[in-house]
């Protein structure tokens, strides 16, 4: 019974929230990893556009529930963010065309389309807090939970309590419909074939007969949609704050190259990766080994290896080792 006890805390606490969050950093790094495959380059605004797509969404929601619109136990914000993919794709796109179309018809170094990234991604940060400000937004609405602690309890009379928020669920089920829609995209369409004929070979996918511009146009449209929902998602479950999109670009591209920079399956196992070391590491264990460990010998302290405050220095110390051990990632990079 302790032992069932210590595993409910730590799947309510540790397991569960991980499992969420990891759904949310795999979406993000997906972005990354499409825009890397096919653009040849990292895209630095990434979080931006995600926080610019889920600010067009809670305007959405907002107009949607003052018109009594909702969803019922479901977020509205489920309602709004066909809306927020569609501003977004609009964005990218229009940035492409200003910016992006330039430096690749110059044939430009990646870095040099890196650095130009960093100067769209604090364009698109000043964009999104001019249009919905800098405060912390909640806009989950509906119903709070799928499962409470004190039902949990009446059904298996445990003294620990599991509760499953019904963002959490969300999450997972959006990320899985997601990802299972994007493998189906890029292997069975004939778009998708062509975008991975064009990330393998760019010289040979022009000279058959594949249109460089729909391709470019395409993957923009897809990364516009992975950031919106993953924005999103990450909003319901957490809150929405701009910056806080903004230091999501490391664990995202942490998970990026840590599971091989342009390969999805890569980029999924980086997130769930990035995302359980993350939330492992900086919650205190001290009440699980005291469920676990004998009589007497439980721990006197937390056992929390870092403060939540360093979480996003967890994902950094992953990516630095990665990198120095494993420059390629867990999966060979640049592959979809």
């Amino acid at each position: 019974m302790e032992f069932l006890n210590g595993l409910v805390f730590l799947t309510n606490f540790v397991i569960v929230p991980a499992l969420a969050y990891g759904a949310q950093l795999a979406i993000g790094a997906l972005g990354v990893t499409l825009v890397y495959a096919i653009l040849r380059f990292s895209n630095f605004a990434h979080g931006d556009t995600m926080a610019f797509g889920t600010a067009v969404t809670i305007k959405v929601t907002a107009v949607l529930v003052a018109m009594g619109v909702t969803l019922g136990p479901l977020p509205t914000a489920l309602l709004a963010m066909p809306v927020g993919i569609l501003a977004t794709g609009l964005l990218v796109l229009g940035t492409d065309w200003l910016i992006y179309k330039f430096y690749r018809q110059q044939k430009a170094k990646p870095v040099i389309l890196v650095i130009v990234s960093l100067g769209v991604m604090f364009v698109m940060n000043g964009l999104t807090r001019v249009f919905i400000g800098v405060r912390d937004i909640q806009f989950a609405d509906g119903a709070r939970f799928l499962m409470t602690v004190r039902q949990f309890k009446d059904w298996t009379g445990l003294d620990e309590g599991l509760a499953i928020k019904t963002t959490q669920a969300i999450t997972l089920v959006t990320a899985a419909i997601t990802v299972a829609a994007l493998f189906w995209f890029l292997n069975k369409t004939r778009t998708g074939k062509s975008m991975r004929a064009f990330s393998d070979n760019e010289d040979l996918a022009l000279l058959s007969g594949i249109d460089p511009d729909r391709v470019v146009r395409v993957t923009w449209l897809i990364v516009a949609a992975l950031a919106t929902i993953a924005g999103v998602l990450y909003g319901l479950d957490k809150s929405f704050k701009a910056f806080t999109y903004f230091q999501l670009l490391l664990p995202i591209f942490a998970a990026a190259i840590v599971g091989g920079i342009g390969n999805p399956v890569g980029a999924i196992a980086g997130g769930f990766l990035i995302a359980f070391a993350e939330v492992t590491v900086t919650y205190p264990l001290k009440k699980v080994l005291t469920y676990w460990l004998p009589d007497g010998m439980g721990p006197d302290g937390l056992v929390q290896l870092l403060s939540g405050d360093y979480k996003f220095a967890v994902s950094f110390m992953i990516l630095l080792i990665v990198l120095l051990f494993k420059p390629t990632g867990l999966f060979k990079g640049q592959n979809i």
